[in-house]
């Protein structure tokens, strides 16, 4: 069984009768469990409405680095993600490469964010591109070893994958693995331990091979466990076990709906 560690479900752009039915189709073909993230604090709630009445989709609570505009308070960051159904924080990051201009805003939002996660005991989602040097420093500054996390969609290099495995993270691979362009990162990914990856779409973006050009979706992340399965020389059947318990392993909230779910 496969689990999709970072999908933005109500970004699709689809109703939700046609929701319910894109999840079907995941299920169909073995993803078990979807982790719904935040990008606004501003839209969580309407996020929450999208997704609550699926019992296999947890969520996350943050603002995304390129949502600067939509900043919150730590005040009220901390009280939505004290919510008994926010399983992990986030999410949160810097970006160097698309927003270069509110730097000092996204360190700030993202210090914030490490110390909610703290505060709560909930683990980091960490958006990062062009900002190696200060994600690392602000994770090892502020203690993130203490709550843990992922750096998720990761295409940076295998020493800061190093760094963050070293604070006890995990590194997330989206369907970005798949394309032509991507010869470093896979690279990166035959390096990475097993027991330290998860799997993700990040849809509705970043479709992977050969569904290029569409809207991506959880179901898809099947290609991208196949691919990096083939790319690490183990079966399917490995990669999805070891993905899906890295997962419930750092995401235990989620662990505890499944079991709920399942009972």
């Amino acid at each position: 069984m496969f689990v999709d560690s970072h999908c933005h479900l109500d970004r699709l752009k689809q109703g939700p009768e046609a929701l319910a039915e894109t999840l079907d189709f995941a299920r169909t073909r073995g993803v078990e469990h979807f982790l719904c993230v935040c990008v606004s604090v501003n839209d969580y709630d309407s996020m929450l409405e999208t997704v609550s009445n699926f019992d296999d989709v947890s969520v996350s609570c943050g603002v995304h680095p390129l949502h600067q505009d939509e900043a919150c308070s730590f005040e009220e960051l901390l009280e939505k993600a004290q919510r008994e159904e926010v399983v992990a924080i986030g999410e949160t990051g810097l970006d160097y490469f698309y927003s270069p201009e509110s730097k000092e805003v996204q360190l700030t939002s993202f210090v914030d964010h490490i110390k909610v996660a703290n505060e709560t005991k909930k683990p980091l989602i960490i958006h990062t591109r062009d900002a190696r040097e200060d994600t690392i420093n602000l994770l090892r500054e502020h203690k993130a070893s203490h709550t843990k996390g992922v750096l998720h969609c990761f295409t940076e290099s295998l020493e800061m994958a190093q760094a963050a495995i070293e604070m006890d993270f995990y590194i997330s691979i989206s369907g970005i693995v798949t394309f032509n362009s991507a010869s470093e990162l896979r690279e990166v990914v035959k390096a990475i331990p097993l027991e330290r990856l998860l799997i993700e779409t990040d849809s509705p973006w970043l479709a992977p091979v050969p569904h290029r050009g569409k809207q991506n979706q959880p179901g898809y992340v099947v290609e991208v466990a196949e691919f990096i399965a083939d790319l690490k020389g183990v079966s399917v059947q490995e990669l999805a076990e070891a993905t899906t318990q890295n997962f419930y392993r750092l995401f235990s909230l989620a662990g505890n709906k499944r079991v709920a779910s399942n009972n």
